[in-house]
């Protein structure tokens, strides 16, 4: 009879099952060790485009292109974000990436917020055109 453990395909896809358990809780473990970034990242996405598919319903009609550009845009984002927090946890002194990357996206992501929900009906003109002028007074500062 021969032995389970030293056949060489159960040997194969046991090896196979550990790398890629490895991985994943590799993966895991990024995830949980800041899972508010990856949390704000979606939310800011998915709320932009939510409130555009709104507004391009009321203005054409529901386009099932907008709701997968919902998934595709998030799904950008969070491998971008992983590949930062991989790089700053390798590297010491890299810790400001995630700020320097991430925040500057999640603020346009928050004007286009913004803007979608003011074309979608939710936000009148006015107070948008008054929250971007604040905006641009702050940039010059």
């Amino acid at each position: 009879m021969k032995s389970l453990i030293l056949d060489p395909l159960v040997l194969t896809i046991t090896i196979i099952f550990s790398i890629f358990t490895f991985i994943c809780s590799y993966f895991l473990e990024i995830y949980m060790s800041s899972p508010d970034q990856y949390i704000g990242v979606i939310a800011v996405s998915f709320l932009d485009g939510i409130f555009a598919i709104i507004a391009n319903y009321k203005k054409e009609g529901f386009k099932t292109n907008k709701a997968i550009k919902i998934l595709k845009t998030i799904s950008f984002w969070i491998i971008i974000l992983t590949v930062i927090l991989i790089i700053e946890r390798a590297f010491s002194g890299t810790s400001w990436l995630s700020e320097v990357i991430i925040v500057p996206f999640i603020v346009f992501q928050l004007i286009s917020t913004l803007k979608n929900a003011s074309l979608a009906g939710y936000i009148k003109v006015s107070l948008l055109n008054d929250i971007l002028n604040k905006i641009d007074k702050h940039k010059t500062i």
